[in-house]
């Protein structure tokens, strides 16, 4: 049994390698886990998140990013190869849990590796936030659904510090990304229902229901305790960015979100019929209805802190992927058609994505080169374009709204708390000596921000450097008194 055990960790070892591998060193996977990686850099050098680099992420996020800049190398292949290890053992804890609603060995390998393709479908193939807290997560999910056995038994005490242990992971990862709160407080409440189901009196379960309670908060209330040792206005920003500003902010439009609804549902579409098929079947001898009625509960929380902040990209889509590969994982195991589609799906998508997209990796690096041997010691700007750029450039980075969507996209007009566009101008007064752009059409530009960067570049600046970046391009533009180093 061991053995086997071993053999399936290596297997999905060897399909987390082959579905990630591709990508190892690529500095530009996705926009948002390179401004992490900057974040991380700036806090080793000094700078107070929300304070000197602005985002809307929880502080445990840039510690996180911070803890891995620790490592050898420039971050790059060190946050990618921790976000592949936490895949790889969120799979395995994916395939323990499927064995706890009825899942074979067969199922609850298939259900660990259609994890690991499905999130790389859905954004997670390099190192956003889902990939580091779904482990987490899925750890306090596979207690939860243990619940049922140890309620029948009686073993109160096994709950109770179930409970500690499921509700402090599910803290952490509130403090990587805040909408697992939804899944911590259904994990919290099934704690207690099944409590009571044991037998255990409400003289005992209001002290544990308080514990669990603290035990999620902890380390956000570890944070806030953080910023308010700081000072009234270090707290002040923390508390905007962490739980205000997300209210201020715009939608996208209607027509956007459901396509990008759309185009999530076709890509776990296999998932989410084999889970359709498993709630219409019978349990297996021995595994207790309520186990499969929990994975479904805990699916229907993971959905409403997705449909939570209402802008449906496709990485907010990666907390749902370990439910559903759990609750698809019965029928996976009876049905040989169902199991094919559910790996060949996600194969010849990815496969097809590799043939398709020409790799932006060569292109982001010559940007990087470029802004580096022509800043000097001022700060470029980064208007629209790779993040990453600071952090490869060795530069400083001019405003602490360096993500290009908060200055530039009139989605987030209003919701900084500041004036973007007057915040843009203020940057370019101090006359960067680059400036990265690019000739991408969108119908959601600030319009104030893109006038201001438009009217600097006519009268100020030339463009030196032009690259390929997605469908679109990416554009250096240097200051007209500078000669331009190669």
């Amino acid at each position: 049994m061991l053995r086997n055990h071993w053999v399936r960790a290596l297997i999905l070892l060897l399909v987390a390698l082959a579905i990630r591998a591709w990508d190892f060193g690529n500095p530009v996977i996705k926009v948002d886990e390179q401004y992490y990686l900057l974040g991380g850099d700036l806090m080793l050098r000094g700078a107070v998140p929300f304070l000197d680099i602005w985002d809307r992420k929880p502080l445990g996020l840039f510690v996180l990013f911070a803890g891995i800049r620790l490592l050898p190398g420039n971050g790059i292949l060190a946050y990618q190869l921790a976000a592949t290890l936490c895949a790889w053992v969120t799979a395995i804890v994916v395939g323990r849990a499927a064995r706890t609603i009825g899942a074979n060995d067969r199922a609850a390998l298939a259900a660990g590796a259609v994890y690991l393709a499905s999130i790389s479908l859905v954004g997670g193939g390099g190192g956003q936030a889902p990939v580091f807290y779904n482990l987490p997560m899925a750890i306090a999910g596979l207690l939860t659904l243990q619940l049922p056995a140890k309620a029948a038994a009686g073993r109160t005490g096994a709950i109770v510090a179930s409970g500690i242990a499921a509700c402090l992971l599910a803290g952490i990862a509130i403090q990587l990304k805040y909408t697992p709160m939804f899944e911590g407080a259904f994990f919290g409440l099934a704690h207690i229902w099944f409590f009571r189901r044991s037998g255990g009196s409400w003289v005992m379960l209001v002290p544990a229901a308080a514990i669990w309670a603290l035990m999620g908060l902890a380390p956000t209330l570890a944070a806030i305790g953080w910023y308010l040792a700081k000072g009234p206005a270090a707290f002040d920003a923390f508390w905007f960015a962490n739980f205000a500003s997300i209210t201020l902010r715009r939608g996208y439009p209607a027509g956007q979100l459901a396509m990008r609804l759309l185009g999530i549902a076709g890509q776990l579409s296999p998932l989410l019929i084999a889970a359709i098929l498993t709630c219409r079947a019978r349990p297996r001898d021995g595994v207790p209805g309520a186990t499969r009625v929990t994975a479904f509960a805990w699916l229907g929380a993971a959905l409403v802190g997705f449909l939570a902040i209402g802008t449906f990209f496709d990485h907010y889509a990666l907390p749902l992927v370990a439910p559903l590969a759990i609750l698809a994982a019965p029928t996976l195991g009876r049905s040989v058609r169902m199991l094919a589609l559910a790996l060949a799906v996600p194969a010849v998508i990815l496969i097809v994505e590799r043939i398709v997209n020409r790799s932006d990796v060569a292109g982001a690096y010559r940007v990087a080169h470029i802004v580096a041997a022509n800043s000097g010691t001022e700060c470029p700007y980064v208007f629209i374009g790779d993040t990453i750029t600071y952090h490869l450039a060795h530069a400083c980075v001019p405003t602490p709204y360096a993500f290009p969507n908060m200055l530039a996209y009139a989605t987030e007009q209003g919701a900084t708390g500041i004036d973007e566009a007057a915040e843009v101008r203020r940057v370019l007064a101090a006359r960067p000596p680059v400036i990265v752009t690019s000739d991408r059409r969108l119908s959601i530009w600030n319009p104030g921000s893109l006038h201001a960067v438009k009217a600097s570049l006519a009268r100020d600046y030339r463009p030196v450097f032009t690259t390929p970046r997605n469908t679109w391009h990416t554009v250096v533009y240097l200051r007209n008194d500078r000669p331009l180093r190669p």
